[in-house]
C-alpha cells in the first residue's frame, strides 16, 4: 500500500482577516513540508474565517475572497511549496444570493474547499449538507453542491467533504464509498459545547465505516464572538481504530503516516452519477444523487522520509477542566482580536465576579486585569475582605471605589425609593465601570451567570453593563463547581487557590439592601437550575416538568420569570457559548409574546407586559 503523510492544520483564523489567515496558511504549510507532509488541510473557510454571516451578501467580500486564494496559490509557489497539496476552506460564488432579485436556482453564495498546487486551484469542492439549527444558518447563506471532488495524490484517491457532510448520513460519504477512495478529509468549523469531543469520535466512525475508508478530520480552533472551537482533530481507519488525535483548545500541526489502499486504475467515469443509498439506512428518508469529479494532482507518490510519523493521541480533557479551558480561550480570543489590551470588572467578593476575574487572569495576565470593589452602605466586610484577598492572590491590578457618596447624591435630588434604590446602586456601578472603560481603554467584564440571565435576576444598563460575559451561558451551580475545580487545580500544581473559600462557601446575595440573599426573590440555585436546563436547554413544556418531579407552583413562577425577562436577554452583551442552548444565537424567542405554557398566568390582554417587567427587574445581583 502507498503511505502518505498527512498534516492537519489545526489553526486559529479570524473572520475577515483575509492577509492574516493567508498568512497562517503559508507559515504552517511550511512547518508541514518541514515535517515531510505531502498533502496538508487546514480548516472550514479557512481564509475569511468562520462564521462570516451576513458578509457573504457583499460582493466586495466574496471578490477579496476569491483573488485571496489566488494569490495565496501564487505565494505558496514563492514559498518553494509549490508541489505540496493544500486543502484551504473559502467563500465562493457563482451567481448573487437566493434572496436576490437576480438569483437563480442552484447558483449563489458557496461554503468551498479548494485544492492548492503548483501554483493554480487544482480542484474545488462545495459543501453538500448545509446545517441550518442551533447557531448555524447556512441555509441561509449557502447554496448546497451536488458533486464529490476526489483528488489523486501519487496513487491514492482522496475525497473532500466540509463540516455538515460528516454529520449527516448519506450525500458525500456514501458517495466516496460509491467511488473507491481509500481517504477522506473533511474540513471544519466545528463549535465547542460540553462533552462534544465524546460525540466526534463515534460520528467519525460511523462516517468511516460508510466510506469505507479513512476519515481525517481537521477542525479550527479559537474564540468567534460567542462561539469557541475546540480543535480535537483526529484520524479515524475504516474498521473505526482511532490513529491520531490532535489536544483540544489549542493550535497544533497534527502529522501522520497513513498506508492507504491504491486507486483502482479502472474508477468510474469522473460524470457517473452515484446513487446513494446510505441515507435510507440511517433514517434520512431520502437519497442523493452525487456526481464524481475526478483530478489527478500526482502520478507516484515517493515514500515519505524517516522516521515514520504518528501523531500520537492527545489525553482528553472533561468536565470542568474541559469548560474552564472554554471560557478563558473564548475570552483571550474575543480580547485579542477585537483589539483590547485589558479587562475591567467589578469584583464584589461573589462568586461569579471571582470566577471571572480568575478566567480572565488566567486568559490575559493579572497585568491585563483591573478589578473595582464598589462598595456601597450595604456592602459587607466580609466580601469587602474577599474581593481584596482574590486580588492578592491572583496580583491583578486591585482599585476600591466607594458609590454611597455618589448613590446619596442621586438620592438627594430624585425620590427613589424600594427596588428603585437597589437597581439605582447597580446602576452607579455600572456608571463607574464604563467611565474607566472610557478613560483607559479596557473592556468591561459583566458577570452574570446563566441562571440569573433566565430569571430576568439582573439590573439592566446596571450589573448587566459590559461588552463580554465569560459566564453568560454557566448556570450558577456550574460557577460553584468552576471554582472549586479551579482551586483544586491550583493545588494540584503546587500554586496558591486563586478563589478564596469564603467566596465559595456563603450564601450568595447582591447586597444591595440589610440581609438579602438571593433565596428571597429564587429558589434554591440547585432546584432552580434544574427547572430552567429542562425549560431552556431541553425545550421541555411545563407539564414535561412537572411529570419530571418538579413543583407545579414553584415551575409556574420560575416560567413566568424565563418568559417576562426575554427583554433583558435582549440586550445583554455577547458571552461564550458551552452548552447546547446557549442564550442569543441558539436560543431565539420574541420580545412581545403572549404564549404561555398551561398552568402559567396568562398575560392580561389590556396591560401587556410592561408591568410584570417592572416588577420582575430584581435587584441587580452582584458581581458588581
Amino acid at each position: 500500500m502507498p503511505t502518505l503523510r498527512l498534516a492537519l492544520a489545526q489553526v486559529n483564523p479570524t473572520v475577515g482577516d483575509l492577509d492574516g489567515n493567508a498568512r497562517i496558511v503559508r507559515e504552517w504549510s511550511r512547518a508541514a513540508a518541514d515535517a515531510g507532509a505531502q498533502l496538508v488541510a487546514f480548516p472550514e473557510m479557512m481564509l475569511t474565517g468562520y462564521p462570516v454571516e451576513d458578509l457573504v451578501f457583499r460582493d466586495s467580500f466574496v471578490v477579496a475572497s476569491r483573488a485571496a486564494l489566488r494569490g495565496l496559490a501564487a505565494d505558496l509557489v514563492a514559498d518553494g511549496l509549490g508541489e505540496l497539496p493544500v486543502l484551504v476552506g473559502y467563500l465562493d460564488a457563482d451567481g448573487p444570493p437566493t434572496m436576490s432579485a437576480d438569483a437563480n436556482p442552484g447558483r449563489g453564495p458557496r461554503n468551498a474547499l479548494a485544492v492548492l498546487h503548483a501554483g493554480r486551484i487544482a480542484a474545488t469542492y462545495v459543501k453538500h449538507h448545509l446545517p441550518n439549527y442551533g447557531v448555524f444558518d447556512e441555509g441561509r447563506y449557502f447554496v448546497p453542491g451536488d458533486t464529490l471532488t476526489v483528488v489523486r495524490i501519487g496513487g491514492v484517491d482522496v475525497a473532500l467533504t466540509i463540516c455538515e457532510d460528516l454529520w449527516q448520513a448519506g450525500g458525500p460519504f456514501a458517495a466516496a464509498r460509491r467511488a473507491g477512495v481509500g481517504l477522506v478529509v473533511t474540513i471544519n468549523g466545528s463549535p465547542y459545547e460540553l462533552d462534544k469531543d465524546d460525540v466526534r469520535l463515534p460520528l467519525v466512525r460511523r462516517r468511516a465505516a460508510e466510506a469505507g475508508a479513512t476519515v481525517a478530520y481537521v477542525n479550527m480552533v479559537g474564540g468567534q464572538d460567542e462561539l469557541v472551537f475546540d480543535g480535537d482533530s483526529m484520524i479515524v481507519t475504516a474498521d473505526g481504530t482511532l490513529l491520531t488525535r490532535a489536544p483540544q483548545f489549542v493550535p497544533h500541526l497534527l502529522v501522520h503516516d497513513l498506508e492507504l489502499p491504491g486507486a483502482d486504475a479502472a474508477a468510474i467515469r469522473p460524470d457517473a452519477p452515484l446513487r446513494d443509498e446510505a441515507a435510507r439506512a440511517e433514517g434520512s428518508g431520502a437519497a442523493d444523487d452525487m456526481t464524481v469529479s475526478r483530478v489527478q494532482l500526482s502520478d507516484e507518490l515517493a515514500a515519505p522520509p524517516a522516521p515514520r510519523a504518528v501523531g500520537g493521541i492527545a489525553e482528553a480533557v472533561s468536565g470542568e477542566a474541559e469548560i474552564w479551558q472554554a471560557l478563558v480561550l473564548g475570552l483571550r480570543d474575543y480580547v485579542r482580536k477585537n483589539g483590547f489590551g485589558s479587562v475591567v470588572l467589578g469584583l464584589s467578593g461573589g462568586i461569579d465576579s471571582a470566577v471571572v476575574a480568575t478566567i480572565a487572569v488566567d486568559a490575559l495576565g493579572p497585568e491585563r486585569v483591573v478589578a473595582v470593589s464598589l462598595p456601597s452602605g450595604h456592602s459587607s466586610e466580609h466580601s469587602r475582605d474577599d474581593a481584596a484577598d482574590l486580588a492578592k492572590r491572583t496580583g491583578l491590578d486591585y482599585r476600591v471605589q466607594p458609590i454611597q457618596p455618589m448613590v446619596d447624591t442621586f438620592l438627594a435630588n430624585l425620590s427613589l425609593s424600594g427596588l428603585a434604590v437597589e437597581n439605582l446602586q447597580a446602576r452607579v456601578r455600572g456608571v463607574i465601570l464604563m467611565g474607566l472603560s472610557n478613560q483607559e481603554g479596557h473592556l468591561v467584564l459583566t458577570t452574570g451567570n446563566k441562571s440569573e440571565l433566565a430569571v430576568g435576576y439582573s439590573t439592566l444598563y446596571g450589573d448587566s453593563v459590559g461588552g463580554f460575559n465569560p459566564v453568560k451561558d454557566v448556570w450558577k451551580t456550574l460557577v460553584w463547581k468552576l471554582a472549586r475545580w479551579r482551586n483544586d487545580d491550583a493545588v494540584r500544581h503546587g500554586t496558591e487557590p486563586p478563589i478564596p473559600e469564603n467566596s465559595i462557601a456563603k450564601p450568595p446575595s447582591a447586597e444591595l439592601r440589610p440581609g438579602q440573599l438571593d433565596t428571597d426573590s429564587l429558589p434554591d440555585y440547585p432546584v432552580l437550575d434544574a427547572i430552567l436546563a429542562g425549560y431552556v436547554d431541553g425545550d421541555m413544556g411545563r407539564d414535561d416538568l412537572v411529570a419530571a418531579g418538579h413543583d407545579a407552583q414553584l415551575v409556574d413562577r420560575v416560567l413566568r420569570m424565563v418568559d417576562l425577562a426575554e427583554y433583558k436577554r435582549r440586550q445583554s452583551a455577547p458571552g461564550t457559548k458551552i452548552s447546547i442552548k446557549a442564550f442569543g444565537r441558539d436560543r431565539r424567542l420574541p420580545i412581545t409574546n403572549r404564549w404561555r405554557e398551561r398552568g402559567t398566568d396568562p398575560v392580561p390582554a389590556d396591560t401587556g407586559t410592561g408591568a410584570d417587567q417592572t416588577n420582575d427587574a430584581r435587584g441587580a445581583h452582584a458581581g458588581l
